[in-house]
């Protein structure tokens, strides 16, 4: 277990011109902790989410990742290919629509082995054998290795998604509200899959959610934005059960109202 985060985040802001995204952003991430992300649409959560992924440039601030070898990298020093490489090994990106994250006119098996592919494995067997493990991990039957995604289900969408994610062994997954336009039924199996996947693999993970549920099942960790800034920050169990901030309070007692 090592005593050191896995990515600092310092007074990181982002301004679309005149307009606030978010402003002056500061936590560590440790290895194997999962933080939530949360906020009403506009928070400034998912412009959070694309900075540290490097999907946006910030204003201002720096985002640093510690590599497998243990050195520091600022992420904004590294050359387009470097960043890439990242994503495609150390990183998974789950979106909240599926086909954003897929290929959708390649076979589900395909979909897993590029990632196998992008980390330099080139056998043919071992690729497909890893493709058909992964999908029964996220229970997609080996019948359908060969079907296209576009042939699936909105629920098995986003399971081939988490395994085209997890299959290279990342250390860090960002995910933008991962079970966000599906229905309660299949949210709640999404969630109990997700959480033993993180919690079998011992994944850092940063979850951007409208919904405290998906949070409090996730997360370790909560930050709760608004209108750009970080209002409260803490445990999840304590933000959920102990809200200081006048909004956290809001947001809560609206989900007991329900």
């Amino acid at each position: 277990m090592t005593d050191e985060p896995l990515l600092r985040v310092s007074a990181l802001s982002k301004y679309y011109g005149a307009r606030l995204g978010c402003e002056d952003v500061t936590f560590d991430l440790w290895p194997g902790e999962v933080l939530a992300v949360v906020g009403e649409s506009g928070s400034g959560k998912t412009t959070l989410l694309n900075c540290l992924s490097t999907r946006l440039t910030p204003s201002s601030g720096g985002v640093s990742y510690r590599m497998r070898d243990g050195s520091w990298r600022d992420l904004y020093r590294m050359s387009e290919a470097e960043r890439r490489f990242l994503m495609r090994t150390d990183w998974g990106f789950v979106h909240q629509n599926p086909a954003d994250g897929l290929r959708m006119t390649v076979s589900a098996g395909a979909n897993v082995g590029e990632r196998l592919m992008a980390i330099g494995d080139r056998h043919y067997g071992n690729i497909r054998s890893t493709a058909v493990d992964w999908l029964s991990r996220v229970e997609i039957g080996k019948d359908r290795i060969d079907d296209e995604p576009r042939s699936f289900s909105g629920g098995m969408r986003q399971r081939l998604q988490i395994a085209r994610n997890l299959v290279t062994g990342p250390r860090l997954v960002f995910m933008d509200e991962p079970t966000g336009g599906l229905d309660v039924s299949v949210q709640a199996r999404l969630l109990d899959l997700l959480r033993g996947l993180v919690t079998d693999l011992g994944l850092a993970a940063i979850v951007v959610t409208h919904d405290l549920a998906v949070a409090r099942l996730l997360s370790q960790r909560m930050m709760v934005m608004k209108d750009g800034y970080v209002v409260e920050t803490g445990l999840t169990d304590r933000v959920l059960d102990d809200p200081r901030a006048p909004y956290t309070q809001l947001l809560v007692s609206s989900i007991l109202q329900v």
